[in-house]
């Protein structure tokens, strides 16, 4: 039994050391490959900007803006777009609401107006939320005028001239079936969360898609700001709501029939952060079993595919990320068993070893984290968020350990979309609060537990790494059920 357990233990430690070593080869593809690329996509931009005075030959652009309840931040999207600067005779915005409240009546009023002033708008409503997001882009795309279609969600402010920017790099290249922008962060200083968040968002946005398009990786569409072809949808068989990550699966998929992606890291549209732990969660919980259901539908495909072998790997350990959350939680619960066998059957040197591993395995997201934040040119101040990331980063394991069993169990769920705030905050969207908090402080509570027997047992080594699982498990697990009842 010991042996079991022990095994357990180091196969946990192996897998969270090789997606922490990941990150330390993404952060040399980045320095290896950003400078050169990025400068490239720049020169393209520039020189293209001619293009634009030619209003007769420039494309027709649709814009689609998924709401669904958003009464909060829909004026301000809506504005936005009808903002950017394209020809208006070219330039369609598609309203592709789904809501049940006052965001009805708010984008009535907004679109009414905007067509007074010669904007091309529409909305469209069905009867019935079939499909979610996905099935709402899908029914848009039927009758959209556009050639390129441009998406937005509820939270993003694209800056006027997001088109002149996004658009050169698919004129050029005929093969390229989406662009995707850099995300910002309208609320980073809104409170301690949002200040990691943003952090963690930068890493992948600024480290991990950089290095993806401009490595020949397979690399995600993230769901808004970002402009397809049309085209590339069709050839990859459309929108398709079977994944929660709807954007990631035609991705993937519009890549392995032949399409190519890219990916512009200068150009920032900001976009509102969630503020509260369980809006956060949801989030995250969405993600987590949207990667996860696309990893089991498109990964055989991936393997089966003329992509080399370095691609493949990177394509599985991005669409299988989020598997490191129940490594985390079994990680936690081991602990404490494993004690009682360390003096009896387990060297000191293969401890010591699991012991690098795992620091390797937390330092890896780190150093990337780090190196997004200094090639984005952030306030100093800002990293010093980065060990409350890491506690928020363990605190969600469970909440992402259920997202994960249920895409391995096959188990369905709606499509519960982020609650939205923006500046008005007159209606407060809540995600309803599970009895999930109470199992997060629970298992937070066995963490210090079993730090209290580790240092009795002066095994001092584990220490640190329980105190973070401690801290994660009931920051999270105390600030989301005290949400709950506000």
């Amino acid at each position: 039994m010991s042996n079991l357990l022990f095994g357990a233990y180091v196969f946990c430690v192996i897998t969270l050391c090789a997606y922490g070593i990941n990150c330390y080869f993404m952060v040399w593809c980045f320095w290896r490959t950003y400078r050169k690329e990025s400068g490239r996509i720049r020169q393209l931009i520039d020189t293209a900007q001619p293009v634009f005075d030619d209003t007769v030959t420039l494309p027709q652009v649709t814009t689609q803006i998924p709401l669904y309840n958003e009464a909060n931040v829909a004026e301000r999207v809506i504005r936005s777009v009808a903002a950017i600067d394209y020809p208006a005779t070219k330039h369609e915005i598609q309203i592709l609401d789904d809501s049940t409240d006052e965001t009805c009546a708010i984008v009535d009023r907004i679109v009414a107006s905007l067509r007074r002033h010669g904007k091309d708008i529409h909305v469209l409503r069905r009867a019935e939320r079939h499909g979610y997001k996905a099935g709402a882009l899908a029914e848009g795309m039927k009758v959209c005028k556009g050639k390129f279609i441009a998406i937005f969600d509820s939270d993003f402010v694209p800056d006027p001239n997001y088109l002149r920017q996004m658009l050169p790099p698919l004129l050029a290249d005929e093969k390229l079936a989406f662009v995707q922008a850099r995300w910002g962060h309208l609320n980073k200083t809104y409170s301690a969360l949002t200040q990691a968040q943003c952090i963690g968002i930068d890493g992948h946005f600024m480290i991990e898609q950089s290095v993806r398009a401009f490595n020949g990786f397979f690399m995600n569409f993230n769901g808004t700001a970002g402009v397809w072809r049309k085209q590339a949808i069709r050839d990859a068989g459309g929108w398709q709501a079977d994944t929660l990550t709807e954007d990631m699966d035609l991705s993937y998929r519009c890549q392995l029939v032949g399409w190519r992606a890219n990916y512009l890291v200068d150009v920032v549209v900001p976009a509102e952060l969630p503020e509260t732990y369980t809006a956060f969660k949801s989030q995250q919980f969405r993600w987590a079993k949207g990667s996860i259901q696309t990893a089991i539908k498109i990964y055989p495909r991936v393997l089966r595919s003329n992509a080399g072998v370095l691609a493949k790997i990177q394509a599985f350990l991005h669409l299988t990320h989020y598997i490191i959350h129940p490594i985390m939680v079994m990680l936690s619960i081991l602990t404490l068993p494993v004690l009682f066998t360390l003096d009896v059957t387990i060297p000191w040197p293969l401890m010591v070893f699991c012991m690098l591993c795992i620091l390797l395995a937390i330092c890896g997201p780190s150093s990337l984290y780090l190196t997004s934040q200094i090639a984005a040119n952030s306030s100093i101040k800002r990293i010093l968020f980065l060990p409350f990331l890491t506690c928020v980063g363990v605190g969600i394991a469970l909440s992402n350990t259920r997202a994960v069993a249920e895409a391995v169990l096959k188990i369905k769920s709606g499509f519960v979309r982020t609650p939205k705030y923006g500046y008005l905050k007159k209606n407060q969207y809540r995600v309803n609060t599970p009895v999930l908090p109470l199992f997060e402080i629970l298992l937070g509570l066995y963490c210090l537990f079993s730090l209290h027997y580790y240092f009795a047992a002066e095994k001092y080594l584990v220490g640190p790494f329980l105190l973070i699982y401690a801290c994660g498990f009931l920051l999270v697990g105390i600030r989301s059920l005290k949400e709950s009842f506000q």
